[in-house]
């Protein structure tokens, strides 16, 4: 029987290690995985989540403090600027689980919801109601062009997961440049609302 020597062990570990750093340096390759449904959408338009809800970003909005309503707290300032997501979920029969929200750049920045804020967030409610709110990112004004807004599964319980991208159209960076320019001088996060789905 032949004993293989401890260093032919280590180069195949290595090689095992290698493999898996590649596998995670090209992420298209990662939704590829038979238990993560990848969705690609847009700004106004429902994109499946979990099964049979939907999520849709209805409007984004660029400001430079935002104030929760009902709140009689400072507002939270920046010195960048916050970008407001409203959004609109829609939950089916079944149960999408929590999801985790992040905003990427072109360039490879990677923003996470800002803390503090009460109602900041995306959520479904129970099956056969929709839900609207927010949810509210600190960004650098020159990081801008090409946001998309990525959703997870904040945990992997389900068998099978959806990734969800959806594109919030700063198409160029004047595109991008005007909106920085017009950005309001405060955001007002509302209360989230629930209501009886439509058919």
């Amino acid at each position: 029987m032949k004993l293989y020597r401890p260093a032919t062990i280590l180069v195949g570990v290595l090689f095992v290690i290698l493999g898996g750093i590649t596998r995670l340096a090209a992420p298209d390759q990662v939704h590829d995985q038979p238990n993560m449904i990848a969705v690609r959408g847009s700004i106004g338009e429902p994109v499946k989540y979990g099964g049979d809800s939907t999520v849709t970003v209805v409007r984004m909005k660029v400001a430079k403090a935002v104030v929760e309503e009902n709140h009689e707290d400072k507002p939270f300032e920046t010195d960048g600027v916050f970008v407001a997501l409203e959004w609109d979920t829609v939950r089916g029969a079944k149960a999408p689980g929590n999801i985790g929200a992040t905003l990427t750049a072109d360039g490879g920045t990677v923003y996470t919801p800002i803390g503090g804020l009460t109602d900041s967030g995306i959520d479904f409610p129970d099956p056969g109601f929709a839900k609207t709110g927010s949810i509210i990112f600190e960004v650098n004004p020159t990081d801008f062009k090409g946001l998309k807004l990525i959703l997870r599964p904040s945990m992997f319980w389900n068998v099978l997961n959806t990734y969800a991208e959806i594109d919030l159209g700063v198409p160029s960076e004047a595109v991008a440049q005007q909106m920085v320019d017009e950005a309001a001088n405060e955001y007002v996060l509302r209360n989230s609302v629930v209501r009886v789905a439509s058919s």
